[in-house]
């Protein structure tokens, strides 16, 4: 991505390094800014900043591990990954889920998946035929 970004998420952390650990390996993202309350990772089709829940907050929330699924949220991103079955393996090794419901939509299939916080998104992965 050059130049500013014209959408991305954002997305409140406890743990914002393991966060940005997490969604850089799961989807292939590079760093591309960091300082105290916040880091950036990028793709070439997401940027996400992970900002750190201010302290005071931050200590009156606790995060279990594994961490509890957390799917009352309003809104949920969704991204594109070459093998959903990969996205798979590295979220369980950093202590996220992809969950085993699959969806299909034109052109590519679709499931649920949790970060190591509890946070829901979704991955979409390409089927045959469509680029």
């Amino acid at each position: 991505m050059s130049g500013p970004a014209a959408a991305g998420v954002l997305i409140y952390a406890r743990h914002r390094d393991a966060l940005a650990n997490f969604y850089g390996r799961v989807l292939g993202m590079q760093p591309l800014h960091r300082d105290e309350h916040l880091t950036v990772i990028e793709s070439p089709q997401l940027q996400l900043v992970i900002h750190a829940i201010p302290e005071a907050i931050a200590g009156q929330i606790s995060i279990a591990s594994p961490p509890v699924r957390r799917e009352n949220a309003a809104l949920r991103f969704f991204t594109t990954v070459p093998s959903i079955a990969e996205a798979a393996r590295a979220a369980r090794t950093l202590g996220g889920q992809v969950f085993d419901e699959r969806w299909q939509g034109p052109g590519f299939a679709v499931c649920n998946a949790m970060d190591c916080e509890g946070n829901v998104f979704q991955l979409r992965e390409r089927t045959a035929g469509h680029a």
